[in-house]
């Protein structure tokens, strides 16, 4: 049963009781929230009246089933006077607080985008060029191709050598062996990038100069085998034979044999010095690698190497060591091993071992960026691309239908070359165009710049 109205003593009972604590706390903030009303906004007696009244006289209005237009008017102009169209009951007088920002918008938002932001890697699926290699030596413990410092790539096709000029794209032929020296079974541009050394199957190793294409001399006497491994560490060519020897020999003198590394038991099949010259590394088809330290030779000692590695199950022919970090190479093994490992040759630590399920015949380092190529065997004939450290596989290079056994770089870096069993000489664009460096800003020279000032 709805309640009659309020009679006006009590009325004005009610409101003077809230009145007067409202005017008490009036100032003060605490009745300023932004979630609870200020009391001192809101009209009690009309809420009341709304609550109770306004509920029956519309109940009231709905039972009505016909208004006169004068009546609808009257009850309009009632309404405004009486300011009765309101519907809020709760009104918010004061404005709610400014949130604080416990976190930066600068710190949130993400960086602003990089103008010197390197694009994405696109890795070649196919070779650029395509060249023919007949009668080359389907050997896996040969190296019969390299690109010198000239920008010429020289490679060994039986008994003779030819270059191939990567500048005109010019092809020459430099020597032809007789029957009885040949076949050439290895091949070494001198830092000049002039000179080349020739490893030879009668055990000797020769000098040629490149522009005149004519030889300069025959080092003799320092195998029994055939020489299938050249390097060359300045004015010193590190020569690996099949009879498990390493020679060093100065190409200035003589009398050119200086040192002689034995270690290996069976043909030395791998041969690189570290860019500063101080470490060689050899792989031999003992599975062994050693690493050879210039400093600590001595014809004396019994075992002169600095390390020895036996981790590997199958020959060692694939050596390359890092152009970013002095002391790590790279090695991969053979059929039977399939690997590719990392060493530390400062401590001799095995930092990493990586399963390529396939031959592993050669190792190239990008010098720009932290990628390493290597080439395979049986079963796909391919090339990978893996991102260092993680080893991720970013890409393989498809097109040699036979193991690709050997394997070398442009003087930039940029573009790699194969050669494989099947009689051609491939060259891909795998590890792109290298970022023009920035110019380093010209120091402002103030004038007597010498003369210390006092500030």
């Amino acid at each position: 049963m709805d309640t009659g109205p309020l009679n006006c003593s009590s009325k004005m009972k009610y409101r003077s009781s809230f009145q007067g604590r409202l005017f008490r706390s009036k100032n003060s903030q605490e009745n300023l929230d932004r979630f609870i009303p200020n009391r001192s906004a809101m009209d009690f007696g009309y809420a009341h009246y709304m609550l109770t009244e306004g509920n029956k006289k519309g109940r009231e209005k709905e039972n009505d089933a016909v208004m006169s237009p004068s009546r609808e008017a009257y009850q309009k102009q009632l309404a405004e006077a009486f300011n009765m169209n309101r519907t809020r009951i709760l009104a918010f007088k004061n404005k709610p607080p400014t949130p604080v920002e416990l976190i930066p918008k600068c710190i949130l938002s993400p960086p602003p985008p990089s103008n010197f932001s390197k694009s994405r890697r696109c890795v070649p699926q196919s070779s650029e060029r395509t060249l023919d290699a007949p009668d080359i030596l389907d050997d896996f413990y040969l190296n019969l191709l390299d690109w010198g410092r000239g920008n010429v790539l020289s490679i060994a096709l039986g008994n003779s050598v030819y270059l191939w000029n990567a500048n005109d794209s010019s092809t020459a032929e430099l020597v032809t062996l007789e029957e009885e020296d040949g076949p050439v079974t290895s091949v070494a541009w001198a830092p000049d990038g002039r000179h080349l050394a020739i490893g030879l199957n009668n055990f000797h190793v020769q000098l040629w100069d490149s522009h005149s294409s004519r030889m300069v001399r025959t080092l003799r006497g320092g195998h029994q085998a055939r020489v299938g491994s050249l390097s060359w560490n300045n004015h010193i060519l590190t020569t690996g034979g099949m009879d498990g020897k390493i020679v060093n020999n100065d190409v200035r003198v003589r009398s050119h044999i200086v040192d002689s590394y034995r270690g290996h038991q069976q043909e030395v099949c791998g041969l690189k010095w570290s860019p500063s010259g101080q470490q060689l590394a050899s792989g031999g088809n003992d599975n062994v690698v050693h690493i050879w330290d210039r400093a600590t030779v001595s014809s004396n000692s019994a075992n002169r190497w600095l390390h020895r590695f036996e981790e590997h199950r199958a020959a060692v022919k694939a050596l390359a060591w890092c152009p970013f970090q002095a002391n790590l190479l790279a090695s991969g093994g053979g059929v039977g091993d399939h690997c590719i490992k990392f060493w530390n040759t400062h401590t001799g630590v095995c930092l990493n071992s990586v399963n390529t399920s396939s031959q592993v015949c050669a190792l190239l380092w990008n010098k720009n960026e932290r990628e390493l190529l290597s080439s395979h065997g049986f079963t796909e004939n391919q090339l990978t691309l893996w991102k260092y450290p993680s080893m991720f596989r970013m890409g393989e290079l498809k097109g040699h239908t036979s193991r690709v056994l050997y394997m070398t770089q442009s003087p930039d870096g940029c573009t790699v070359a194969s050669a494989a069993g099947d009689e051609t000489l491939r060259f891909w664009n795998v590890f792109g165009t290298p970022q023009p460096s920035k110019p380093a800003p010209k120091a402002n020279i103030e004038p007597f710049a010498h003369v210390s000032r006092i500030r």
